[in-house]
């Protein structure tokens, strides 16, 4: 082979656009969520593991993974509720002609100038 046609065909191309990296408090209410609900797949094993050996810690594993399941609806919707939070106090919106995007676009020309 030569030359050309090795570098004609690259494994990795890069993407010009990019993903944008998640804003930090969402990126934390992400890691939170998704630390809760491995901990609470974890106790409802162990919940369903002493249930069929008939343990006397049955009872308080579930009430335990039933807890856990609560806490871990609710910190998958903080993420959602932390994004959308973001978008609005930061004038985040699909519009490009939207007076929010302006306003967003004047601060930030502001804070170059500074």
């Amino acid at each position: 082979m030569d030359d050309e046609a090795r570098t004609a065909r690259q494994l990795w191309v890069e993407d010009e656009h990019g993903l944008r990296r998640m804003p930090d408090p969402v990126r934390n209410a992400a890691v939170r969520a998704v630390m809760i609900t491995s901990v609470t797949i974890i106790l409802a094993l162990v919940a369903f593991l002493t249930s069929v050996t008939g343990s006397w810690l049955a009872y308080p594993m579930t009430i335990a993974a039933v807890v856990a399941t609560v806490v871990a609806t609710w910190s998958v919707l903080d993420i959602w509720i932390t994004r959308q939070v973001w978008r609005q106090r930061n004038g985040v919106v699909s519009e490009p002609s939207s007076t929010a995007y302006q306003a967003r676009r004047e601060r930030v020309a502001e804070e170059q100038v500074a």
